[in-house]
């Protein structure tokens, strides 16, 4: 460990004067210690010569437990590598850094033999140079210097704030340092009463009584049938029961059911109460920054990480909960269960655990629109032979001759020989689909709904009343960019404030106030860069679309010079194209997320969650535009602007804008989006999630092979877990994993009247996404530190905006895209038996080809009969009208009726959403009125165990020894937070002296 109290920036000349003879210059000296005991060592004394300033005290080491470098502890020695290696103090938490030492060698006479470290890191006097004994340090890189000073800083802050630490020795040329930090009993109770940590009391588990007699035997079935389905986990059995429980305070220990102080907390809690700590703990060589994220973004740390509870798939008998988590949640041959919740939050926290049974949930609800879709799906198959305009396009005999579909190479065509799209658009186009696409909007309005009960009823059973104050209190920690912002800003005020006291001496206190923090003039410059640059990716974004609709319409034009390629022109182009667009989104969707992080950076957002959230925003906004933007082009704008034949758009010189098929764009929305979901889900899943970190943890395991050289083989042989969650990859948030989830909850929505199939294939790449996730998380994560939340933040909200944009995305693809309006339209107004027979000529109108323009008729037309007229798909008036090929009256009234559609179709569906969101209430019965009951079971609790107190204390052999346990164990839960009462009952990871 470096030992020097000081950087070579700090030795004073009178330093040296005081010590004797001082040191060469550029050369530093540490003392050889006497040999001691192996093992274990204790603190030192001070020596007398050592000055006792607090300069020197911060610049001293503070660790109280190191090796020997001499007689290490063998790892097969140990009993757990979840502790100190007293096998007796747990490990919390750990903080990693990587040293590096330059130009070390021994001074002449130095002794020959390993390096021991005096146990806390205090020297003695100055050594003599070249005195036998001392080790000669070549002149240490600066960098390095400064950030190993502000370690020691931060670490002696930690053992103010007593925690206990413990450390390897740095006895290579350079390597990876892991710092254990334990609380004891005295730091987890003051920490768990400031923080207001709700635990179980004394009194029995009480059982969560269903509503009636009915509910009763229906829960009673259910769960005997759901019983194999169920993950063989403790927490899992007891979903029925409930702890009373009461936020931690030590004047009111006797309410609490202690048993064994070590086990008291959790893991998860004990880590959880470390890390407050390490966020609030101040370093002030770092330029006074707070806590411990500021020292990681400045590189003095390069990671901080509670432990795993040991291996997942260790041979051992004894289970811990990441093994149990792995054999009933992270497995794929478990996909059938129900996850374990309870467990989940137990061990990963809140935040993570709401993720995922918000996951389960909408996996579940993806089961009964899954089976209607199959349904409509079904029915369009079943009808498809009673479809009547699909059978005349499909009749030969009617002879629709239609017009060119390109100039001068295209010929004309007969409509019966597009009877394949016609047949296969029916599956997707039928009446079905309009009361499936009214059943998703009411059902997205039913899962947001069963969500928020869902979530009350999690955060009844989870303690997570009452949880805004720890929201508060997270908002008071800075972000490190804030800081370092605010504090250049008020470093530039201090210089400017100088030239102007030379004029003045008074100021305002409105801009003393301004310095500490940033205004908006202050984040003007990254405002504007945020707008400037999301509208340079929006408009990236269209223009690719646009790109891609040129690549359409020439590739169509070329191909259909060729004979050989003509007849398969269509489909050919939409499936490149589609492919085009796949390969696109993928590759801006990795991009899009960069550049969402490195906008939000520029804001400089004061807090994390304000910096997550203002992330979410963007992200969301540009992989929404970028997956969606292809999908609304052919929806809603492709065929809208061709033209007509004689007066066609053109993008370029000869090349016209593309049009839909005969039997609408319907079809070929439906294969766009399903290629898209498809592929996104498939190829983000099987490489982003599964082969990235994979060749991450290979990178990174050849990276610590070739600087394993210095390495012994009995610590390769047997690694510490915190080795182990070292080479894991660091956890970095869920939102990757909602907004995979939030597109894909978009796809299944947002155009479900084209493709019903849609919650079907959700709902396969859900099942192995639960598993998936689980997986990485279990054994390719490092453990997220338990954070406390009681919902699922601005997610909800984008969930909620989806779902009502949905009604209105649907309303107009079933009024514009489908054929629904106009088939209704002509079936009840033009229609001379109320079928459908003669639609398909309804939609025809004539074109005499003799008014084509000079240049563009067909060459070489090889149509078997002379053709006069030709016919396209639209409403206009023929070419004998007094207005030949203006829109005809039954364009207006389908355009109206089209219109209305989408009014009715909106408010209907609106209203039904309101009404099913009124009859749900937020709050399910049973939990109000088990909330209810709890307070009064508290009270009584309360006033029960106050009259056993006063009772004892009534009582004259109070100090008898029947009554001398418990007196005891009160005088200790009031005792200073730093130090034991004699006698006071102490866990056995807490019996020790403190440094």
């Amino acid at each position: 460990i470096p030992l020097l109290p000081g950087s070579p920036r700090r030795l004073s000349p009178q330093a040296g004067a005081r010590g004797g003879q001082g040191p060469k210059h550029g050369q530093q000296y540490l003392k050889m210690p006497s040999p001691r005991a192996p093992g274990l060592q204790g603190s030192s004394s001070r020596d007398p010569g050592q000055p006792c300033g607090g300069e020197s005290a911060r610049s001293s080491s503070v660790i109280n437990n190191y090796l020997d470098a001499n007689e290490p502890v063998s790892s097969e020695a140990r009993l757990s590598r979840m502790h100190f290696h007293d096998n007796q103090r747990k490990v919390d938490y750990v903080l990693a850094y990587h040293y590096r030492k330059r130009g070390a060698h021994l001074a002449q006479g130095s002794l020959g033999h390993s390096l021991a470290i005096i146990s806390n890191g205090e020297m003695g006097k100055e050594p003599h140079a070249g005195d036998p004994g001392d080790i000669e340090l070549g002149p240490l890189d600066a960098l390095e210097e400064e950030r190993k000073e502000q370690r020691e800083e931060f670490e002696h802050n930690l053992m103010e704030a007593g925690l206990e630490l413990e450390k390897d020795l740095e006895n290579k040329s350079q390597g990876s340092i892991f710092v254990r930090i334990h609380a004891p009993w005295q730091v987890l109770a003051r920490e768990a009463e400031f923080l207001k940590i709700k635990v179980p009391t004394k009194k029995e588990m009480y059982e969560i009584k269903a509503g009636g007699s009915i509910a009763k035997k229906f829960s009673a079935v259910l769960q005997k049938l759901s019983s194999p389905l169920q993950p063989r986990v403790p927490e899992h059995s007891n979903n029925k029961m409930k702890n009373l429980s009461y936020p931690f305070s030590r004047e009111k220990m006797y309410l609490y059911n202690i048993q064994e102080k070590d086990t008291f907390f959790d893991n998860a809690t004990r880590s959880r109460i470390v890390h407050e700590i390490l966020k609030r703990t101040a370093c002030s060589r770092a330029n006074n920054t707070m806590g411990i994220n500021s020292l990681i973004a400045n590189n003095i740390y390069e990671a901080a990480y509670p432990l795993h509870d040991g291996e997942y798939d260790s041979p051992e008998h004894e289970m811990n909960d990441r093994k149990l988590l792995y054999q009933e949640w992270a497995r794929y041959g478990v996909f059938y269960k129900f996850q374990p919740i309870d467990l989940i939050r137990k061990y990963f926290g809140e935040k993570i655990g709401l993720y995922f049974a918000w996951l389960g949930l909408y996996t579940s609800f993806l089961i009964p629109s899954s089976v209607i879709g199959v349904i409509v799906f079904l029915y369009g198959c079943a009808t498809i032979e009673e479809d009547i305009p699909s059978r005349e396009m499909c009749d030969q005999q009617n002879a629709f001759t239609m017009c060119p579909l390109c100039d001068k190479s295209c010929d004309y065509w007969n409509l019966s020989s597009a009877c394949g799209t016609a047949r296969a658009s029916h599956l997707f186009d039928n009446p079905a689909t309009v009361v499936f696409s009214i059943f998703m909007a009411l059902w997205a309005t039913m899962f947001l709904e069963n969500w928020k009960r869902l979530q009350m009823r999690l955060g009844y059973f989870w303690d997570l009343t009452g949880i805004e104050e720890e929201e508060e209190r997270a908002q008071e920690h800075s972000r490190p960019e804030y800081e370092t912002k605010v504090r250049e800003k008020m470093l530039k005020e201090s210089n400017k404030s100088a030239v102007h006291k030379l004029d003045t001496n008074t100021t305002e206190c409105d801009d003393e106030d301004d310095e500490d923090k940033l205004t908006w003039k202050d984040r003007f410059p990254g405002y504007l860069m945020n707008f400037a640059s999301i509208s340079f990716m929006i408009a990236l974004t269209f223009s690719i679309v646009f790109g891609v609709i040129v690549y359409r319409i020439t590739t169509a034009a070329a191909l259909s010079l060729n004979k050989a390629t003509r007849s398969n022109v269509r489909v050919t182009v939409t499936a490149t194209a589609v492919i085009i667009n796949l390969v696109v989104i993928l590759i801006l969707d990795e991009i899009y997320g960069a550049v969402a992080k490195w906008l939000t950076k520029i804001e400089v957002p004061k807090t994390e969650q304000t910096f997550e959230e203002r992330l979410i925003l963007k992200a969301f906004l540009l992989k929404f535009v970028n997956a969606y933007s292809p999908i609304f082009y052919v929806a809603f704008f492709k065929g809208r602007f061709v033209g007509r034949p004689g007066s066609y758009v053109y993008v370029f010189d000869g090349y016209r804008m593309e049009e839909c098929a005969p039997g609408g764009c319907l079809m070929e929305l439906c294969i766009q989006l399903s290629i898209i979901m498809l592929g996104k889900q498939l190829i983000q899943n099987n490489i982003f999630e599964i082969g990235v970190p994979k060749l991450k943890k290979l990178f990174r395991k050849l990276k610590d092979e070739t600087e394993a050289g210095e390495t012994d083989s009995a610590h390769s042989k047997h690694p510490e877990q915190w080795d182990l969650d070292y080479s894991l990859e660091p956890y970095t948030g869920l939102t990757p994993e909602y907004m995979e989830m939030i597109i894909q909850f978009g796809f299944v929505t947002l155009f479900v009247a084209s493709f019903p199939l849609a919650p079907v294939f959700a709902l396969l790449n859900n099942v192995i996404e639960v598993r998936l996730d689980a997986k990485k998380f279990v054994t390719e994560l490092r453990r997220p530190d338990a954070v406390r939340t009681k919902d699922i933040g601005i997610w909800f909200d984008i969930l909620s905006g989806i779902g009502k944009f949905s009604v209105i995305s649907n309303a107009f693809v079933i009024a514009i895209t489908s054929d629904f309006i106009p088939r209704l339209v002509y079936q009840y107004s033009y229609s001379h038996n109320g079928t459908l027979h003669g639609f398909v000529n309804h939609t025809l109108s004539f074109f005499n080809v003799s008014q084509l323009k000079e240049g563009t008729q067909p060459e070489n037309s090889q149509f078997d009969q002379e053709v006069q007229f030709c016919r396209f798909k639209d409403y206009r008036e023929p070419p004998w009208a007094p207005n030949p090929y203006e829109f005809s009256k039954q364009y207006w009234f389908v355009l109206s009726a089209r219109l209305a559609f989408v009014i009715i179709f909106q408010n209907l569906v609106m209203f039904l959403s309101v009404l099913v969101d009124w009859m749900i209430p937020d709050i399910p019965t049973d939990i109000s009125d088990q909330i209810k009951k709890e307070k009064s079971l508290l009270v009584d609790f309360f006033l029960k165990e106050e009259h056993e107190k006063l009772k004892l204390m009534d009582e004259p052999g109070l100090r008898s020894p029947g009554g001398g346990d418990r007196s005891r164990s009160r005088a200790a839960s009031s005792a200073p937070s730093g130090q034991s009462q004699p006698g006071s009952v102490m866990s056995s990871g807490s019996q020790h002296t403190n440094v």
